[in-house]
This record gives structure tokens, sequence and C-alpha cells, in this order.
């Protein structure tokens, strides 16, 4: 879930209904944290003691910056009387977030919930209260709904620009904290107007949820898949497999080699546009569809959002002035 609110901090906490566990200056909007009367914990067992002496109903545990891999730090949690564990994580972090939601731990689950910071104080409100009537959980989902809205492209189901431009940022910052890569990829698709023009724009429609759906089995799970604008589309390519396993250095072996998996990944979805029968253009729709893309990479090409997304686009007008149906690293073609 995506917390954009930034409502003034209610008055309805008390002193002990809460711990919040790492560092909450990740976590919470700068204005709000001063102003909560939970107890701050920086570690796991201050945490535990917390628990153990406030009697308190929810643990937050901030999932960045914890010494424990955070598995361990919730399961250590869970054997506590907390009644309610939520983490608060970070965009890239949330594919573990959900894993540790979802994971089988006695009855209760690793985790009950989590947040994506930051967050402010009405987003926490949901994990205090008893179990809503009607009214309230139809609210509570009318609130998921335009909270989606706010990070999804409603035509393609992908991330949109916004989510997209802050993502690739949070993961420029974890790489270089991480001293990993992060791969930009910026494509179109050759021509588009002249679908749209003749055969009209729902068809033009069904071309870009079909080209999403395929750039997404092309991609590994944890790469990200933007519509951006128009028919143009944006992938961030980052190293994953270390974040939930951080005792395991072998790990590190099978981070993908950036930009040589990025560029793969991207020739084999232009190679299976290629081959994909697209009947909605008629008997010869088979093959009419190609597209153009550019490859950008951090650190080698650049170390912030906006000059990754430059040296991108770049390598994509290159490609396109190229004859296009082609995907250019920087400085290739130029």
């Amino acid at each position: 879930m995506m917390v954009t609110s930034r409502t003034p901090l209610e008055k309805s906490f008390k002193a002990g209904d809460a711990v919040v566990v790492g560092d909450a200056a990740e976590a919470f909007f700068s204005v709000q944290a001063a102003g909560l009367p939970f107890e701050f914990c920086e570690g796991t067992q201050q945490a535990i003691e917390a628990v153990d002496f406030a009697d308190c109903c929810v643990v937050f545990v901030v999932m960045s910056g914890l010494s424990l891999p955070v598995r361990r730090a919730v399961r250590m949690l869970r054997c506590r009387k907390a009644r309610r564990i939520v983490l608060l994580a970070k965009m890239y972090e949330e594919p573990e977030a959900l894993n540790l939601v979802n994971s089988p731990y006695d009855e209760a689950g690793f985790a009950d919930g989590y947040l994506v910071c930051p967050v402010g104080a009405d987003d926490l409100h949901p994990f205090f209260t008893p179990e809503p009537g009607p009214g309230v959980s139809a609210l509570r989902e009318r609130i998921k709904q335009l909270e989606k809205l706010a990070v999804e492209d409603e035509l393609t189901g992908l991330k949109n620009r916004r989510y997209i431009w802050e993502f690739a940022g949070q993961v420029i910052e974890l790489a270089k904290k991480k001293q990993r890569q992060v791969t930009i990829l910026v494509f179109d698709i050759d021509d588009f107007k002249h679908y749209n023009d003749l055969y009209g724009h729902s068809t033009g429609d069904e071309i870009l949820k079909q080209a999403a759906l395929l750039m997404c089995s092309c991609c590994r799970r944890h790469d990200v898949v933007g519509r951006i604008g128009g028919d143009e589309f944006a992938v961030v390519f980052w190293d994953y497999s270390e974040l939930s396993d951080r005792k395991n250095d072998e790990r590190r072996s099978a981070v993908s080699d950036h930009p040589t998996e990025a560029v793969f990944i991207a020739e084999r979805f232009r190679s299976e546009l290629g081959r994909t029968d697209l009947g909605l253009l008629g008997p010869r729709g088979e093959g009419l569809l190609t597209i153009s893309g550019g490859l950008a990479s951090f650190p080698r090409d650049g170390v912030t959002v906006e000059e990754l997304f430059d040296q991108a686009d770049h390598a994509l007008l290159e490609a396109k002035r190229s004859g296009k149906n082609r995907v250019y690293l920087v400085g290739e073609g130029g």
C-alpha cells in the first residue's frame, strides 16, 4: 500500500500504545515523528524490553538499518506479548515485507501488515482499532483504491511515472551504500501513432496492454516495470538477492551483472514481441510490432535519477536514428 497522506498528528494516541524499532527518521514524516507518544527503540533487544514493560498493542518495525536480519528481529518480537507487528518498508523493501506478512509462523504469521514509508499518524490508526464495521471497511477499501491509482497506470496496471521515479531514486541510494548497480531501460513502440490512426485508439490501448504483459513476463520478479507516458515505458533493474539474507555472502555471486543482464532481458522482450501474433492488427499481425530502447547504468552512466533517465533517453533517440527495432546502451551508435 502506498502512503501519501500528510495530515496533522491527531491526539488520539497515548504513551505506551506502540513501540517503534529502528530509525524513525527513515519511516515517518519528520514533523510527525517527534510528536508521536510512542517508545522509540534503536535496537531489537531494547524494543523487547520496552514491549515487556509497556504492554503495548503494536510494534512498528522500520526495516531499514536494523542490526539483525528483519525476519529474525520479527521472530524475536513475535515471541513477546505484542498484539500486532507492522513493518515500515521502503519501496524496494516491499517484496520482502509481503513475504513476511504471507509467511506462516504459528497462527499469527511473521507480521500482521506493512506500510510503505513515509507514513503519517492517520496511516497508523487501523492497527490500533478493532475490526471495523461495514461502513468503515468500505471507506478503507475506497482509500486503498485511491492509493492504488496514485501509483499505478490505470490502463496497463503497471507502475506510473511518479512511482518509477521515486523507486529508482531509492534503489540508487541503496546501490551507493552497498556498492551495487542499477540499470534503467526506457523504450517505446515504434510507429505507435500509425497503429493508433489506422486501427483506432481502442486497438492502440490493447497493444499497450499486451506489450506491458509481455515485458513483465520477460523481467525478473523484483524488477519494476512502469508506463511513464503514452507508449513510453521504463524498467528499473536492480539487485534484490541480498536484502533478505544479509549473512549469506555467497548469494552476492548470484547478483546480476549489470548492464549485461538488462540488455539480455530487453533483447528477449524485443524478440518475443516480434514473434507475438497480434490478431487485432489483422491476419498479418504477427511480427508487426517493434520497439526501440535505451539503457543507462549506475554508476557508469550517472549517479542520480535525472542523469540516468537523461542518458537512457539519449540512447533511445540514437536507436531511433539508427533505424529503430533495436536497444542501445549509452554510447552505442553515437
